[in-house]
């Protein structure tokens, strides 16, 4: 105690976080790095991995591409009265209104000064190079040591250069998204809206070892911890609220069993975030890139009957801003495919983040637009863009965000019960995960039987429809009027500009008349809201001094029971606010 009391806090963050690995997966991103450092690595959570034979038809560039359904003519109307909605609301011409009205000039919002990012926005990618030296190889090593290994228009140099090199088995990260489609590798993806990306095109075991390998290379490229030296490291597991129990479960057989930590704890992403800007309650509002979650949490503990999880995220408004260009004829002639070339999500990404906003007007910007065409360099069309403040808006009117791209799976191998042994659900899906279903797009679901004992709601409603209830449900006047005025925005799209204000006018717009409501705020962030959870189970890790939750790698190998007067855990499928543990029964 007399320590806590002179110790600095840099001092008490420097000694205690030197040997804590804190590890938050996500949809798009895995934020990993030592507790003692200000802000984590944030890397693309997806691996490229060689395929022999790729030449053979078909060849898919992602593991799930057969995934995608197509726009329905039912959502096609829906998602253009959405826009005419938003437009009246933000005080614009309607979807296809400004067609004839073209012979005034228009008053413009610019945007090309708002991110402060400006000078990065305009650069274009380039392609990764994926080849690497092969042992063997003496003829050209020196010369082309320190030269990344571009295609050559001379068929007798490639030929040269490939007979000295070869192709990288795997590729991790934002390389991973920049192969270019000729290329033979596979992109896959293990984490998909919320969940494990288990399919009949990715099953379950690949996904594990998919995210043992992304870790892995994470842990040895940029934490340079090796795996001999992996016993003197702990690991604070910040999982995502959207987590299944088996999920939870599977994510702790990975760093204890397979990476090899000496020990672990896991915390809920919310909880962390609400730790993370020093707050003992909030209603977290986690906007990532493919899901949006709200859980409250009331004094350290979360409520876990008010959480919610949204079917949407940055990605699906990238995808709306292309689509929304590509009607006002705005959008260059290019081919853009954001669900085969990656690359070209990644570009829609940058534009996003550096051009749409929330504000009244019309909203348009002179951008650079890449084409990245199949082995070629990347081309650049110079295109005023226009509407730029209607797909953030698809947060609140989400049939605007029409999920074209990978729908949710059914989550009925997830089910977990206390009284389940470890391998009885492994035997069960032992004939094929899904027998008896075709390829097709989101019909290949219909027939499939999907339990409901998960309790965690999935809804498709608006942002501020979400936040509501989730408040709401809690019951209790004054812990309601505690946290409407202790929103907390997290994750990636909560830096769009305007966002805050438009949240706290529509929440309040979404409370029923008969609420003793009359008051929403929505709270400042300390830390940047991209790493917020991140940083928030650093300080849970540092200051739990006690660890009487963490679990240790034998006693998880062994299937053993917590040591610490017989108490266990049983499954549930909530974590609580304290620094839970998982053992298997």
């Amino acid at each position: 105690m007399d320590y806590l009391k002179s110790v600095v806090p840099s001092q008490l963050v420097s000694e205690r976080g030197s040997n804590l690995v804190v590890i938050n997966p996500g949809s798009a991103n895995v934020r990993i790095g030592l507790a003692q450092q200000e802000t984590p690595f944030t890397i693309p959570n997806c691996i490229a991995q060689y395929t022999n034979g790729a030449n053979k038809a078909p060849k898919k560039n992602v593991q799930d591409q057969m995934l995608n359904s197509q726009v329905t003519t039912a959502q096609h109307m829906e998602r253009e009265k959405a826009y005419d909605i938003i437009a009246s609301l933000l005080k614009i011409p309607f979807l296809d209104e400004e067609i004839g009205n073209n012979c005034f000039p228009r008053k413009m919002g610019r945007v090309d000064g708002y991110n402060p990012q400006t000078n990065k926005k305009d650069t274009a990618f380039t392609w990764t190079n994926v080849y690497e030296k092969n042992n063997t190889s003496s003829g050209l090593d020196n010369m082309l040591k320190d030269e990344p290994l571009e295609p050559q228009e001379g068929n007798g140099t490639k030929e040269l250069r490939l007979a000295d090199f070869k192709y990288k088995e795997f590729i991790c990260g934002e390389e991973a998204l920049k192969i270019s489609p000729n290329e033979p590798y596979c992109l896959r993806r293990p984490i998909r809206r919320g969940h494990f990306n288990v399919s009949q095109h990715y099953s379950m075991q690949q996904v594990f070892e998919d995210i043992q390998a992304i870790m892995e290379w994470i842990l040895i490229e940029k934490l340079h911890i090796p795996l001999s030296e992996r016993n003197m490291y702990s690991a604070i597991l910040v999982v995502p609220d959207t987590f299944d129990n088996r999920e939870i479960k599977e994510m702790l057989s990975i760093i204890l069993r397979d990476l090899r930590f000496s020990s672990a704890v896991v915390h809920q992403e919310g909880l962390a975030a609400v730790f993370g800007n020093g707050l003992s309650t909030a209603c977290v509002v986690n906007m990532g890139a493919q899901v949006t979650s709200v859980i409250c949490i009331e004094d350290g503990v979360a409520l876990p009957t008010t959480a919610m999880t949204l079917p949407f995220g940055g990605e699906d408004i990238s995808r709306c801003l292309l689509w929304t260009q590509r009607h006002h004829q705005t959008w260059p002639p290019i081919r853009t495919d954001t669900l085969t070339k990656p690359i070209d999500l990644l570009m829609l990404n940058r534009l996003r983040e550096s051009y749409c906003q929330i504000k009244e007007g019309e909203l348009d910007a002179v951008v650079a637009v890449h084409s990245y065409e199949d082995g070629m360099p990347a081309g650049s069309h110079k295109t005023r863009l226009t509407a730029l403040n209607v797909p953030p808006m698809g947060l609140f009117y989400p049939t605007l965000l029409v999920p074209d791209v990978y729908p949710p799976p059914p989550r009925s191998w997830f089910s977990d019960f206390e009284d389940m042994l470890e391998d009885t659900w492994r035997s069960d899906m032992s004939d094929g995960l899904f027998p008896g279903v075709n390829s097709g797009g989101l019909q290949m679901w219909e027939s499939y039987p999907v339990f409901t004992s998960k309790p965690r709601k999935e809804e498709k409603i608006g942002l501020a429809d979400a936040i509501t209830n989730s408040i709401l449900s809690t019951g209790r006047v004054d812990l309601q009027r505690k946290l409407f005025c202790s929103i907390q925005l997290i994750g990636g799209v909560a830096l769009t500009s305007g966002l805050i204000t438009t949240v706290e006018e529509r929440v309040l717009h979404a409370i029923p008349s008969n609420e003793a409501i009359d008051t929403v705020e929505v709270l400042q962030s300390r830390t940047n809201p991209t790493i917020v959870s991140w940083k928030g189970g650093a300080i849970l890790g540092i200051l739990d001094f006690g660890r009487d939750a963490w679990i240790h790698r034998e006693d998880w190998i062994q299937n053993g029971i917590h040591i610490r007067s017989g108490r266990k855990y049983k499954d549930s499928y909530f974590l609580q606010a304290q620094a839970m543990c998982y053992i298997n029964l």
